[in-house]
């Protein structure tokens, strides 16, 4: 499986672990990256000194390449960045912003930066910011989305046929048939969230672990497209925003009605009534709680097996 994003991130396999918040700590990417893929360090739900702890401990744990996936909508970003470029971390994964805002500024460190889109035009925008890869990321993703609800199926082709760089196809992967599937389409690799969000490495909450297991077809639905799009298991909160929905709610109101800590709630402390609970179309294929190395085999296995039915056709 050597591809162009084995090269430019030395791995040996093109599998992008997702930098989901609160479920993507220093044992989880450690875990990832000493498989063979690349684990990433969810910024997004830490505070500065608390990023800094974990990409410390994960340094420890493996001496592979990892990265952090850095939200540029959260604040103390200029915090994050600094500490970043301090400890010597050589990927980022950037999301939810301009990527001209950071992009030379890391390179010019020996960063490699990808950045996640989800539409060819932003793609394009960001090929054109200097970025090295794109993460090319389809409506059926977990947690915040894009407004363009392009499944990834469409988003893959279009966008490869539009930029020169790298792209990782991400949304609704989490089996190795799909892995053959987006490199089908002509991704050099994969990211994939849901799937190691639902494994004992994982920093979340082993009651939410337990609902990606049980979650079913048409279990999860995007919402909140007022404010940040985002994919959630239906609980008792997601029911009050679509009431909210029903009874003509404001954008202020919608506001108030998430106010803060949602999804730490669900998904870090185990609310499965009150908190987000953010989870991509795919969690209906995930029937275990697994480590990362059986997660690895499973995907390796079922991705080989694709391989061998299309040659039999």
């Amino acid at each position: 499986m050597n591809t162009r994003i084995t090269a430019l991130f030395k791995i040996k396999y093109p599998i992008v672990q997702g930098g989901m918040i609160w479920n993507s700590g220093w044992k989880l990417a450690s875990a990832v990256s000493n498989r063979g893929g690349l684990g990433l360090i969810g910024a997004g739900s830490m505070y500065p000194n608390t990023l800094r702890e974990h990409i410390q401990k994960c340094k420890q744990a493996t001496d592979k390449p990892f990265g952090v996936n850095v939200p540029m909508l959260y604040p103390n970003i200029e915090e994050i960045m600094e500490i970043i470029i301090q400890e010597g971390v050589k990927i980022v994964f950037t999301s939810a912003g301009n990527p001209k805002t950071w992009t030379q500024h890391l390179k010019t460190e020996g960063i490699k930066v990808a950045h996640v889109v989800s539409s060819a035009k932003f793609a394009l925008k960001s090929q054109e910011a200097g970025v090295d890869a794109v993460v090319a990321e389809g409506f059926e993703a977990g947690g915040h989305n894009g407004r363009e609800e392009t499944t990834t199926l469409c988003l893959i082709p279009n966008v490869v046929q539009n930029i020169d760089i790298p792209v990782i196809a991400a949304g609704g992967i989490g089996h190795g048939s799909q892995i053959a599937a987006a490199l089908a389409l002509g991704a050099d690799g994969v990211q994939i969230g849901s799937r190691f969000a639902a494994t004992f490495e994982s920093s979340a909450h082993d009651l939410f672990k337990n609902e990606i297991v049980k979650a079913n077809e048409g279990d999860t639905l995007l919402t909140l497209k007022e404010l940040a799009p985002v994919r959630l298991i239906k609980n008792k909160f997601f029911e009050e925003v679509q009431q909210a929905y029903e009874n003509g709610a404001t954008k202020d109101e919608l506001v108030a009605l998430l106010g803060k800590r949602r999804a730490k709630r669900g998904m870090f402390e185990g609310d499965l009534e009150e908190g987000e609970l953010e989870i991509g179309q795919v969690c209906s294929l995930i029937k275990e709680i697994s480590s990362v190395d059986q997660v690895f085999d499973n995907l390796l296995k079922e991705y080989q097996q694709a391989k061998n039915r299309l040659m039999d056709i």
